[in-house]
């Protein structure tokens, strides 16, 4: 009798805990809380992992909160807190999951599962790079979460990944150096165009910019009349991309003025000449 007394409640409790979730925020405002109706920590977090499953983002979330709210000091609440934050980041809700994962870090910087949390930041700031011609601010923010991830877990899955995607946040950021340097000579301010050029090749030296980086830093300086500095950056631009089109244009602009540029780089010179003369261009 007692057994099936038991089930009974058991079965009623649950009855009203689905009828509260489709009446106090499933499927609507994501905001919200569920009724508070006891149950054990596992069987909500398994409510919130069907519902990852379905790809019910936000509805996962209100389930990974109800375990936090209901078990705050559990092993179920750690685990539902990173995963709370891997739903918002699946929902697209960017900002929530970036906070979710830094509090998780700030309340659990020892876990195994801190690389995930650094990374799942990383990726969500990533996420949301736009083209190069919008402000850089959530590419200079995915770019420091990256190198975060390769700093404090070089050998880790997430450090590759992160590896790779840096090589395109850089690209972003100096293709945005690019517009403005462009912007910038086109507008016949060829002294400002050079700063920017000279950011791309000594920040972000590994990207595909930096060829025309430096020509470009050779048209600014023969519109400029500095035609000894031209050369120079002519010669490093020649000396590092020998096949490099953009070192073509470069070819054919000075030897409008008298400069052949192949005669530069094949003179004899000391064994680390050109690097010396790149650190000091740049």
């Amino acid at each position: 009798m007692t057994s099936t007394l038991a089930k009974c409640v058991l079965a009623l409790s649950a009855v009203l805990y689905l009828t509260a979730c489709s009446t106090l925020g499933i499927g609507g405002d994501r905001k919200e809380k569920l009724a508070y109706i006891e149950r054990p920590a596992e069987l909500i977090y398994n409510e919130a992992l069907e519902r990852l499953e379905k790809n019910r983002w936000d509805e996962a979330k209100l389930f990974f909160e109800e375990v936090e709210r209901q078990h705050p000091f559990s092993e179920w609440a750690r685990r539902s807190l990173l995963m709370s934050a891997y739903a918002s980041y699946r929902a697209a809700d960017y900002d929530d999951s970036v906070a979710t994962a830094q509090r998780y870090i700030g309340l659990h910087p020892g876990s195994e599962s801190a690389t995930y949390a650094y990374y799942l930041v990383a990726i969500s700031f990533y996420d949301q790079i736009y083209d190069v011609g919008r402000d850089q601010e959530t590419t200079v923010n995915a770019e420091s979460a990256l190198q975060q991830v390769v700093r404090r877990y070089p050998e880790s899955d997430y450090a590759r990944d992160a590896r790779l995607k840096l090589e395109l946040t850089q690209d972003h950021l100096a293709g945005k150096e690019m517009t403005i340097g462009r912007f910038y000579l086109k507008q016949n301010q060829p002294l400002a165009a050079i700063i920017r050029f000279k950011n791309v090749v000594r920040e972000y030296d590994t990207t595909s910019q930096v060829e025309e980086a430096m020509h470009r830093m050779v048209e600014a300086y023969v519109t400029l009349g500095v035609i000894g500095e031209a050369k120079k950056v002519g010669s490093v631009l020649g000396y590092n991309y020998p096949s490099s089109e953009w070192y073509a244009d470069s070819y054919q602009l000075l030897a409008d003025y008298g400069v052949d540029l192949d005669a530069e780089i094949s003179k004899p010179r000391k064994r680390g000449y050109f690097d010396r003369l790149r650190e000091r261009l740049f």
